[in-house]
């Protein structure tokens, strides 16, 4: 899959998923890209949008989307505190369809 963590992510954490095909919201210069454009883009290029945005799910029109939403729910965004995450995530992206949205845990 291609996935693309956002901007309040550690690019990092795709080292910890591997089998996938893992990019960065500022390291392919997409930084500071409003959340409706960030979404339209990411639908255009990626199967999975990772974010930390708790209110991105609510606060957009996820209609029509093909790319999965997923929102980490951690304490706080430091590598230390979503890498554990990741072995969850790792489980989910087998099941998910396109277009859905799902936190972890």
């Amino acid at each position: 899959m291609k996935i693309l963590l956002d901007e309040n992510l550690d690019w990092r954490l795709g080292r910890d998923l591997s089998g996938h095909e893992v990019d960065s919201v500022p390291k392919i210069g997409w930084a500071g890209v409003k959340n409706g454009e960030l979404l339209r883009r990411a639908n255009a290029a990626y199967d999975v949008l990772i974010t930390m945005d708790k209110g991105i799910y609510h606060q957009q029109n996820l209609t029509g989307l093909r790319v999965v939403l997923v929102a980490l729910r951690a304490k706080t965004n430091r590598l230390a505190d979503t890498r554990v995450l990741m072995p969850a995530l790792l489980e989910l992206l087998v099941q998910v369809k396109p277009g859905e949205f799902h936190t972890v845990p």
